[in-house]
């Protein structure tokens, strides 16, 4: 492996290729549930550099695993134990190439962190909508090879529908330029979309070009609580039809999640009292603050009048709007703080949500008596972080090793009963990998394995993730 080292020096420079001393930052997945070993922690500067890597791997057989900032929660972004696979850290590709105002475009560096993405947009009186709780740490490339969601796709969509072009380099270490910010271009396949959403098994994301948006005129964010999933519902549909587009957020969140935060962040308002379900409410206006309170408060007042919901408030100020997502937002922190769980990111009809919920919750008491239900997330497109915690009194770690696959059969099996998805914006990874092969259909399966094949022959990028 010495020649391969030294080529790789060559390529990025001895400072970026680091072999030794503590690597868990890169090697340690967020969860804490995955810890590889690499051969080289290699951190190239720009795409030259990404396909000078490529190429020095591929001259002596060496894996690659891209990375962004490392905030996944399927295993996908950290190599195996094997010590021989090439950790490649986007990190330093960091920069905003260019703002288009009029053509409404950004094009980035693939390490670019999504916050930064935010900020630049906004200083522009621009709006770039991808938001999730990880926006601080996460990078552009990495939300692109996952095809992000979060808070925000009820409005505009995953990641995949907010990136006009990427620049990629492939297995053979040449670089795709698929920058240009059209948004018709009907000439052959749509090569972008293949890469989005691949998870950093077809080829490397160096750089993209975002969509962007008109800020809206005023933000409003407001609180509701109602008595069962299926008012939930109801009251999405009615804020449907009363805010049409300007609905940009619909959260629901369980009584057992937000009990968790009240346990541990004591210190966070919560501005209603407990409700078996909360939901969290974002409405984007285009005429002003007036305007959008207007809407809001015959929104809420008819919910109320018709039983929809038990309770609701308005944040007052922007510091209030921060807190009611703060809440929402510090729902995996305090579930992190109860202890090791299952996780579920799961996508359904938003009809069968009610249905899946009542079933599966019943399916899961019924064989772990006293288990704990970490119910929250996207319900305005469907998705649902459907988190099963240990009984009280039962060690979460052994629950986790002893339990783990029983409990995802039960809530798979489900899914699939409903018609939803395994994976709704986390991905595969490595941790749903036999989950995929076992739920996805065989046809399915056989094009993801032509595809991989077609562009990277010799599975030189991110092995055993996803196939």
């Amino acid at each position: 492996m010495t020649a391969l080292l030294d080529a790789l020096r060559a390529a990025v420079g001895q400072r970026q290729v680091l072999t030794e001393g503590d690597l868990s930052a890169w090697e340690l997945d967020w969860r804490k549930r995955h810890r590889g070993r690499a051969l080289a922690v290699v951190r190239p500067a720009s795409t030259a550099e990404v396909a000078g890597v490529v190429k020095a791997c591929a001259a002596h057989g060496a894996a690659i695993v891209p990375q962004g900032g490392n905030t996944g929660l399927v295993g996908g972004s950290v190599p195996d134990t094997s010590g021989t696979q090439v950790l490649l850290h986007l990190g330093r590709m960091n920069a905003v190439r260019s703002i288009d105002a009029a053509n409404l475009t950004m094009t980035v560096d693939a390490g670019c962190v999504l916050q930064v993405v935010q900020e630049r947009a906004a200083a522009q009186g621009l709006l770039f909508p991808l938001s999730l709780a990880a926006e601080g740490s996460c990078t552009i490339g990495g939300n692109l090879a996952t095809n992000a969601g979060g808070t925000q796709v009820l409005r505009y969509g995953n990641a995949r529908e907010l990136c006009l072009g990427l620049e990629v380099v492939t297995a053979a270490g040449e670089v795709w330029d698929g920058l240009g910010g059209l948004r018709k271009d009907n000439t052959g396949y749509d090569l972008r979309d293949l890469f989005i959403g691949s998870e950093g098994t077809l080829g490397v994301i160096t750089a993209a070009t975002l969509k962007l948006f008109p800020q809206p005129a005023a933000v409003m964010t407001a609180l509701a609580a109602v008595a069962s999933m299926d008012h939930a519902v109801q009251l999405l549909q009615r804020a449907q039809s009363r805010l049409a587009a300007g609905l940009t957020g619909f959260e629901v969140m369980g009584d057992f999640a937000l009990s968790l935060v009240r346990k541990h962040f004591p210190q966070l308002p919560q501005p209603l009292p407990p409700s078996p379900w909360m939901v969290l409410l974002e409405q984007s206006d285009a005429e002003g603050e007036a305007h959008a309170r207007g809407l809001f408060e015959s929104l809420l007042e008819t919910a109320l009048e018709d039983g929809l919901i038990t309770d609701a408030a308005i944040a007052e100020s922007l510091e209030q709007s921060h807190a009611m997502w703060h809440l929402r937002e510090s729902i995996p922190l305090a579930q992190a703080e109860e202890g090791l769980n299952v996780k579920h990111d799961i996508s359904l009809p938003v009809s069968r949500i009610p249905a899946f919920v009542s079933a599966t919750d019943a399916a899961l008491e019924a064989a772990f008596p006293g288990v704990r239900l970490v119910d929250f997330g996207h319900l305005g497109d469907g998705n649902l972080h459907y988190n099963v915690q240990a009984s009280p009194g039962t060690a979460a770690a052994d629950f986790l090793r002893e339990h783990e696959k029983a409990v995802n059969g039960i809530v798979y099996d489900a899914v699939v009963a409903h018609g939803g998805s395994i994976s709704a914006e986390h991905g595969i990874g490595l941790l749903k990998r036999e989950e995929l092969v076992a739920r996805k259909s065989p046809v399915a399966i056989g094009l993801m394995r032509a595809i991989k094949r077609a562009l990277d022959p010799d599975n030189r990028f991110n092995p055993g993730r996803v196939l």
